[in-house]
């Protein structure tokens, strides 16, 4: 009931998701088509070649989704944030089906039938049209099959480079930790991917029966090869009003941020296009630089240490003035900060805490030996990080510590699956399950001010985005930040409900 609830209060959301993530793999797999084919079709006259080709499909195939697209932001032209590198890495995926269905297909025919073609006279490229691809059709309709069915599952990743569809519900849930969220994006998926399959299946089956002739080839190339030009025409043609592209990073306090942004935004009369829920810091940052996003909300603490590596002011007052210094150099604005600080905080069990009497980070030397750490990815990378942590107060933990999304290590702690973590400040799942915060008395964290972030030459061409943030600035303390958190995480309420009630709150004061 909560899920059907759920899919009823979100149906135009759910719409437009469905959307994004069907236009993404019939995309995709269009382009794969026009390239696979070909191809497909060249391997299996030339061997050599062909064991190349297969080759690269392979290695192309045995890259985990999340890799490819990391090595693919960065590009030029076919990188960035959205939905361009998402189509690029989906397309690699369904190249190798494609590719060796076509071959099979091929290379399967009967050689008499082909002994026959020449007979009568038919050249080469008669024969390949008019014998050979209609006879090989139904294997390189089965590849698609395949390709269509990857691409559905693996196009929920892309939610993680902001390039939507259903992956935007499973993030959010694993943000949010609420399994009503994640199925309401995995059901429609999974849905999706059943439909897809059993459309081809029947499309096969029809096609095993009755032989196509080469109109049917020709057609089905034609609207491949229309497919693919719209997959070109979808990344450059833009029209209207530009809007501004607001990111956050991947857990639920930088979802409200991003959402708070937004909607600030759209208050004075600018459209807006979310790309929420990204990969994390380097991500969005990585983003702000290409101008795949305009604006995103960052803290100083992660601004200088782990984007600019250098060390942390002490100070919050000069820790926002080198932040401000250093990203004017990249020809962003660092705006005025939000309000609070949501520094790191070290996190225990409660009842470890009062049975062993822990209130600082010292007291875990002693028993670290005999502990298991738990810590999100990007604290493991970070120089603010864990290598700095054990290094600063010498902590010699028996394991390795164990890396996980930065919205489950609370779980894991109250669950005994870890033992001590990094949580944030404003978390609101240190009260609710019960953990304990011990005390920083070497200073190890510096200040983390949230703090908006704005690429300079979209605040110079839009007033709004100043307007905007100027109403923000100051005006969400600690308490503020925790309570919202708390809506979303604890109370399971909608990202965009909270946030809407918090401005109007904002507004009337």
């Amino acid at each position: 009931m909560d899920l059907l609830h759920f899919w009823q209060t979100h149906a135009t959301e759910l719409a437009t998701l469905l959307r994004q993530h069907v236009v993404l793999v019939a995309i995709s797999t269009a382009v794969a088509a026009a390239i696979g084919v070909p191809a497909g079709i060249m391997a299996a006259r030339r061997p050599r070649a062909g064991r190349a080709i297969l080759a690269v499909a392979n290695v192309a195939q045995t890259i985990p989704s999340l890799a490819l697209l990391g090595f693919l932001l960065p590009l030029p032209f076919i990188g960035g944030i959205g939905s361009r590198t998402a189509l690029v890495a989906l397309t690699l995926y369904a190249l190798l089906p494609i590719v060796r269905t076509t071959v099979t297909g091929l290379l399967t025919i009967d050689p008499a039938v082909l002994e026959a073609g020449t007979a009568v006279g038919m050249t080469a490229r008669q024969r390949l049209w008019i014998v050979e691809l209609p006879l090989a059709l139904p294997q390189i309709i089965s590849g698609l099959r395949v390709a269509t069915v990857i691409g559905v599952g693996t196009a929920t990743i892309a939610a993680a480079i902001g390039a939507g569809g259903l992956g935007e519900y499973i993030f959010r849930g694993l943000a949010m930790v609420d399994a009503t969220t994640i199925l309401a994006g995995a059901i429609p998926a999974a849905a999706l991917a059943l439909l897809a399959d059993g459309a081809l299946a029947f499309m096969e089956r029809r096609l095993r029966r009755r032989r196509p002739s080469k109109r049917t080839v020709v057609t089905a190339a034609v609207v491949i090869a229309i497919l693919a030009v719209a997959a070109t025409a979808a990344t450059i043609v833009r029209g209207g009003e530009r809007p501004i592209v607001v990111g956050s990073k991947n857990f639920t306090e930088q979802v409200i941020l991003g959402e708070l942004v937004a909607q600030a935004l759209e208050a004075e009369g600018r459209p807006v296009i979310r790309k929420l829920n990204l990969g994390g810091t380097f991500v969005c940052d990585a983003g702000l630089r290409t101008g795949d996003i305009d604006i995103y909300v960052e803290y100083t603490g992660t601004a200088v240490s782990a984007v600019f590596h250098e060390e942390v002011p002490r100070d919050p007052a000069q820790a926002l003035a080198r932040t401000r210094e250093l990203y004017a150099a990249r020809q962003v604005t660092m705006m005025e900060p939000l309000g609070f600080n949501n520094t790191f905080t070290i996190l225990v069990r409660g009842r470890d805490a009062r049975e062993r009497g822990l209130k600082t980070i010292d007291d875990l030397r002693p028993l670290a030996p005999g502990w298991t750490p738990g810590f999100g990815h990007e604290f493991l990378q970070r120089q603010d990080g864990y290598p700095g942590l054990v290094q600063a107060y010498d902590l010699r933990f028996g394991t390795a510590p164990r890396g996980m999304e930065l919205s489950l290590i609370y779980r894991a702690l109250s669950d005994g699956q870890v033992d001590v973590i990094a949580g944030d400040a404003t978390s609101a799942l240190i009260d609710s399950l019960d953990l304990a915060p011990l005390a920083d008395p070497r200073h190890y964290f510096p200040p983390y001010d949230a703090v908006p972030l704005v690429r300079t030459a979209a605040l110079l061409a839009d007033p709004a985005i100043s307007r905007a943030l100027g109403q923000l600035a100051g005006r969400i303390p600690d308490g503020e930040m925790r309570k919202m958190n708390a809506a979303v995480d604890l109370g399971g309420r909608d990202v965009r409900e909270v946030v809407r009630e918090y401005l109007r709150g904002l507004h009337g004061r």
